[in-house]
This record gives structure tokens, sequence and C-alpha cells, in this order.
């Protein structure tokens, strides 16, 4: 089984354990590392994912998984199921959306204004591009970026 389907046949396992709790799905890999298989999960919620709730979508997803027949996944694999952790990823328009108000890292395909890395908070978001209010020294000023322009972004911790 590809890695792609099996990320969609997990999503399609995971998402009304997630919905039944008020937890959101923000990622899921499936990849093989020094010759073991993982499946890994990321889930959150407001306010942040707690262990025990790590657990309680591990042991759901675990038992959804055991019971298929045939098995989605005939090779051997770890599953883990966490939080995607301070300095997450924004890949999908819902975590720019709940990003607005944060601090985040924005690395770009080409250079704008002599920069490929921004660091701000969002303080806007629109279909074709975003606003971080960026700290140059004691200057603060907002920085337009084109969305096209964006390689990567994440939530990152402001020093």
């Amino acid at each position: 089984m590809s890695t792609q389907s099996v990320v969609e046949t997990v999503t399609a396992l995971v998402k009304p354990i997630l919905d039944d709790h008020h937890f959101y799905l923000t990622d899921i890999e499936f990849v093989k590392e020094g010759g073991g298989w993982y499946l890994r999960v990321y889930i959150d919620k407001p306010g942040g994912i707690t262990l025990d709730e790590c657990v309680l979508v591990s042991e759901a997803l675990s038992e959804k998984l055991d019971s298929m027949d045939p098995d989605p996944i005939p090779q051997q694999y770890f599953l883990e199921v966490s939080s995607p952790g301070a300095e997450r990823p924004l890949k999908r328009e819902m975590d720019y959306e709940q990003a607005v108000g944060d601090y985040i890292h924005v690395s770009l395909f080409k250079k704008l204004d002599g920069k490929k890395i921004f660091e701000g908070t969002l303080k806007d978001l629109k279909p074709d591009q975003l606003t971080l209010t960026v700290k140059d020294k004691s200057r603060k000023f907002d920085q337009v970026i084109d969305r096209k322009l964006i390689a990567s972004a994440r939530l990152a911790i402001e020093f």
C-alpha cells in the first residue's frame, strides 16, 4: 500500500474519533526511518493537547486499525499520536487562520526586500497575501508577503 493511501485511510478512520472529542488533525505521516515504519498522527485543540488525550486517540485509532480486514497497513509499524509542537508547520488554510495574532517564521522561495526569512506576528491573512508585523531593531513595521512566494511557514517562539 502506498504511503499516500495509508495517510488517506488513517485520515478517514481518525477524523470521527477527533470530532467526538473536539480535537482536530494537523498532519499524518507514514515514513520509514532506520529500518522501521512509523505512522505519526499529529492532533491538537485550542489551548493545546494533553498526553492523556494523545493516548485516548492512539488507543481508539489502534483498535479501529486492528479490526480492519484486510489489514490496511500490512507491514509492521509504530503508531505515534502527538501534539504538533510549539513550532508546528502552517500547511493548510485552517493552520494560517488559527495563527492570526501569533508569532510565525516564514521562509520564501526568493528574496523580498533583500530577505528570504521573515519573523513576526501574523496580523492579517488574505487569499493571496499575508501581513506580518515585523520588528527590526527598535522599529516595528508591517511586511506584506505574497503567498505564492512562501516556501514554508511555522509557528515560532519570540525571543
